[in-house]
């Protein structure tokens, strides 16, 4: 949905994610985090209502048309209305522990298992300096890849589609795992909706078929 922007459900408890992730990062990070995100990227639009129309989406992707002296603004605080509303849906409680069909089939094509892409998808996460996010993502020609981004960037700004994210800012995991980040990343896999993560997956297919006509 275009401006004015708003927070959506997390679409679960609080604590539904426990004890992988605690009730009180979860009420943190969606409510203060991502709301400031969304308070933020509302107000640098306030007085630009040519460009009020948009999506997040098509913000990110067209950065560049914005202008200058808000293209930090909704970078950072649009890649992070973006990220977190997809972060919300890519976890639930008691999902499936593995993807499937098409999904797992994709995977296995590129990385050789499912296990050896989760350890990529981990590292990544893991060797991003600073805050940001991991990503499995899809390019156009509908190969898959793993990436990091940084502070609240995504594959769509490089013309990718996210498949699947991880946030790997500290206040994503820090009232429970400190510094422990790799058991973070650990437990996150735990909590991934891979439901939802193949219909991400799928989505980007159809965007990389129609860019291929």
């Amino acid at each position: 949905m275009p401006y004015p922007f708003r927070l959506p459900d997390l679409g679960y408890p609080f604590n539904a994610l426990e004890p992988y992730i605690d009730a009180q990062t979860m009420e943190i990070h969606h409510d203060k985090h991502h709301g400031a995100y969304v308070n933020n990227l509302n107000a640098a639009l306030e007085k630009h209502p040519a460009f009020q129309g948009k999506d997040v989406e098509e913000l990110l992707r067209t950065l560049s048309s914005l202008p200058p002296e808000i293209q930090t603004a909704v970078r950072n605080n649009g890649g992070g209305h973006y990220n977190h509303t997809l972060f919300w849906q890519w976890m639930t409680p008691g999902g499936a522990k593995e993807p499937s069909g098409a999904l797992t089939q994709a995977i296995t094509a590129e990385f050789g298992s499912v296990d050896t892409f989760k350890e990529a998808l981990t590292q990544a996460g893991m060797t991003r300096f600073g805050s940001g996010w991991a990503w499995l993502a899809m390019d156009s020609g509908g190969r898959l890849k793993v990436l990091s981004t940084a502070n609240q960037d995504n594959p769509v700004m490089d013309g990718l589609m996210p498949v699947l994210g991880v946030d790997v800012w500290e206040h994503a995991y820090y009232l429970k795992y400190q510094n422990r980040r790799g058991d973070y990343l650990k437990a996150w896999w735990n909590v991934v909706n891979w439901s939802k993560v193949a219909e991400t997956y799928e989505k980007a297919s159809q965007h990389a078929r129609a860019r291929a006509r």
